[in-house]
């Protein structure tokens, strides 16, 4: 079933797998409804862990392959990838660049500091659509000097990084029965094209739900679906092996856009925090929390059904 997955070098930054635990208080908060478990990416011991790390393991060992000296990536002045890839790089011994939309903080904060803390050499951009160019510049650059880069694309959302999902749902069928549903932040693509295909793949009837944090439904659906192409063939099916996937965005919590709290995300930080001791980060998984709550709330769910949140980490972004 997962077999193919097993041709594919990685860097076993952490060990496996990451805890599911359950969320009973959360749910008598809520007045009951379904049975509630997170699967706890946040406590990958590697980086201060989350969903990137997964990625990383594949990409990280690609970029060895190709005897890369060091990484380059880019991603908001707060980005959990970038921090990850910092790490990978300081880990493997190589040179990170890292290259930001965004101004530069007068006082490093959260992950931001942390790219500091591990060696990163961080440059800033204007806007999001410079992001790109100034990696390849960088890239150019390392060339120059004698160096080979490795270029990582934003989220490290490419076939090889949501293969890191398909494997992480192989590690969750180890652990739990399949769920009902399956509820996440969902931005770049790769976490959710790798949790439908891996899901398809164990042959589970679970619906993947991903709750934007930024972009359209219609932009992210797109996206999702060309990264399960890709996939299928990185995984050695044909191309269409996930044509017939669901593919669900919910864009009804990005609010006033990226990284910009609303009233609701504000509420799932708060109770999650004093129902759970979890920790959510404004960015993504407290948006992604709302959409549980509200669904939960609606009554949306079956009362015998399970539903499992996907915490893909970010919890730094508090200390922003």
């Amino acid at each position: 079933m997962f077999g193919a997955l097993r041709s594919l070098p990685s860097v076993p930054f952490a060990p496996a797998p990451s805890p599911v635990e359950e969320l009973a208080n959360l749910r008598t908060a809520l007045g009951g409804g379904p049975r509630l478990l997170v699967k706890r990416d946040d406590a990958i011991a590697f980086a201060l862990g989350g969903n990137k790390v997964r990625k990383m393991r594949l990409v990280a060992a690609r970029a060895q392959e190709c005897g890369a000296d060091t990484l380059i990536t880019t991603g908001g002045v707060q980005s959990n990838h970038a921090r990850v890839t910092a790490a990978a790089a300081a880990k493997l011994g190589m040179k990170c660049i890292l290259v930001v939309n965004g101004t530069a903080p007068e006082r490093a904060t959260a992950n931001a500091l942390l790219d500091k803390l591990l060696g990163a050499d961080v440059r800033y951009v204007p806007a999001r659509e410079d992001r790109a160019p100034a990696m390849e510049l960088a890239a150019d650059e390392v060339r120059r000097t004698g160096g080979t880069p490795f270029v990582i694309p934003l989220g490290a959302s490419t076939p090889l990084g949501a293969a890191a999902f398909v494997d992480a749902i192989a590690e969750l069928d180890g652990q739990i029965d399949s769920p009902d549903v399956i509820i996440h932040s969902t931005s770049s693509g790769g976490t959710q094209a790798g949790l439908v295909a891996g899901c398809t793949l164990a042959g589970w009837p679970t619906r993947v739900i991903g709750i934007s944090a930024d972009e359209s439904s219609a932009v992210l659906e797109r996206d999702v679906r060309i990264l399960l192409g890709g996939l299928a063939e990185l995984l050695g099916f044909g191309s269409d092996r996930f044509a017939a996937a669901s593919v669900a965005v919910d864009d009804g919590f990005v609010g006033a856009g990226y990284g910009m709290p609303t009233a609701d995300s504000r509420e799932a930080i708060e109770l999650t925090a004093r129902t759970e001791a979890l920790f959510l980060d404004p960015t993504y998984t407290a948006k992604a929390m709302a959409g549980l709550i509200a669904r939960v709330r609606r009554r949306e769910f079956d009362q015998d059904a399970t539903v499992l949140f996907w915490h893909t980490g970010g919890q730094v972004a508090l200390f922003a």
